[in-house]
């Protein structure tokens, strides 16, 4: 069977029964979506693909002459940029990885579930339609031309390496696709994530973070999914997990990779199936999140090395924005500086208005391992010391080697926990122990103050 519309299609679905084939076409047309190509013979994709612009493929594996995973790396191989969605009859873990790991977008098992069907294939145009916007960004690599430049101006950058990271965001936001954040410590993922939100369709809904270091298989459950009442021995009222928290919103997910082996297939089924089940029920609740997830590590490592699960991973990575540290981001250093020097003088009373042209190039010399957190915490330490109205060199003498002086070993540098413990310990002295004021200062709560102090004094 072959039937091709007159007027141009983005679709082709490819299967050797006929009878499906007139099934999807009928879905797919009362769903509103244009009429799609069908052809049920394997050996003929190639040839309709070369002659007409398709821009997404629905493709069984299992078909005679040429199988699905053949034709899909064939398809990839010289149509990169089409989307495929993979169609199964046996759901099967390897399977959909492999299929995956080929290019496909997505994987579906029969029988296909008309619902699921649809949402598929819009997010696989939507894909298709993404990414050819954002390869026209990265051309231009502006900030003049960023559409909504406000929703940035809590990410203070002007190095054009992080004008392409803005205009990937400003091209993936408005989709509703789960994005992987990766990036060295101190970066700014978190506040990279909130401006993916507040740019999404759902930036009046919650944006709820997680760190995912924070837990293991005895707390998950309850916090990811939540309970009824009397579903345990203290549980006294029903509660939300965080999924139902982040109901129509945002779940960031930060260190994603930390999220122990164990209970990686239980966060795979929820965003797969989109439902979860509170603690003590047996009924289903559908779940309306966007996932955004952050790593500081090499997670396609992680997933080579078996200690993430790799359809769990495809499933996040359908967009990835990568941080660059900010040693390789020169032209934000100073006004990163500046703009945490007038923050910090301001926060504490100093008239301090400007920063020397040595410590400048002290900065700018810098590798910054600690990245754009570290960076603050020695402006903030730096404005305590200094007495004059331009911070100098030595009001950095503690924190970072100065030029001229002997330079230490890396192995001798202070770790960004030590800087922190360092400046948290010299605003106290400044305040006289006054943990109040102290808190206003560093610009953290009471609270937080207290935990990290405590956390200091322990062992």
């Amino acid at each position: 069977m072959e039937s091709i519309p007159t007027k141009i299609s983005p679709v082709l679905v490819v299967d050797d029964d006929d009878g499906l084939l007139l099934s999807i076409k009928a879905t797919l047309v009362s769903a509103g979506m244009p009429e799609p190509a069908l052809v049920s013979d394997s050996r003929r994709v190639m040839e309709l693909l070369r002659s007409q612009k398709f821009t997404l493929v629905l493709l069984d594996i299992v078909m005679p002459h040429l199988g699905g995973m053949e034709l899909l790396q064939q398809i990839k191989k010289e149509f990169p940029d089409i989307e495929c969605v993979m169609v199964t009859a046996l759901d099967e873990v390897k399977t959909a990885v492999q299929a995956i790991k080929f290019g496909a977008f997505d994987y579906l098992v029969k029988p296909l579930n008309s619902e699921k069907l649809i949402i598929t294939l819009d997010r696989a145009l939507e894909r298709y339609n993404f990414r050819h916007e954002l390869s026209l960004f990265e051309k231009r690599q502006s900030f003049s031309d960023l559409k909504a430049p406000s929703a940035f101006k809590d990410f203070v950058a002007e190095d054009e390496i992080m004008a392409v990271v803005f205009h990937q965001v400003e091209a993936m936001a408005p989709t509703d696709y789960s994005v992987i954040i990766s990036g060295e410590s101190g970066t700014g993922k978190e506040l990279l994530s909130r401006i993916i939100h507040s740019l999404s369709n759902r930036s009046s809904g919650p944006f709820l973070p997680v760190n995912m270091a924070a837990f293991n298989e005895s707390l998950f459950d309850d916090e990811f999914f939540g309970h009824v009442r009397g579903a345990y021995t203290g549980a006294l009222k029903e509660k939300k997990g965080f999924f139902e928290a982040a109901q129509g919103g945002t779940l960031f997910l930060d260190e994603i990779t930390e999220l122990e082996s164990s209970l990686q297939g239980k966060f795979l089924r929820v965003i797969q199936e989109r439902e979860l089940y509170r603690l003590g029920t047996t009924e289903a609740r559908d779940i309306d999140v966007r996932i955004i997830a952050a790593t500081n590590q090499d997670i396609n490592e992680a997933v080579a090395k078996g200690h993430f699960r790799a359809d769990l991973f495809y499933r996040l990575n359908r967009c990835h924005i990568e941080i660059p540290p900010l040693r390789e981001r020169k032209g934000d250093i100073l006004k990163l500086a500046r703009h945490f020097l007038k923050a910090h003088a301001a926060r504490i009373g100093r008239d301090i208005v400007a920063i020397s042209p040595d410590l400048g190039d002290c900065l700018l010399k810098y590798p910054f391992p600690g990245n754009v957190r570290e960076l603050e915490n020695i402006i903030a330490g730096a404005v305590l010391l200094e007495k004059g109205k331009v911070l100098g060199l030595s009001s950095v003498r503690d924190t970072i080697p100065l030029p001229g002086a002997s330079q230490p070993n890396n192995e001798n540098l202070p770790s960004l926990a030590d800087l922190e413990k360092e400046h948290i310990f010299r605003v106290l002295t400044e305040t006289e122990g006054n943990r109040t004021r102290a808190a206003k200062i560093l610009g953290i709560g009471l609270r937080t103050l207290q935990r990290k102090l405590k956390r200091l004094d322990e062992p």
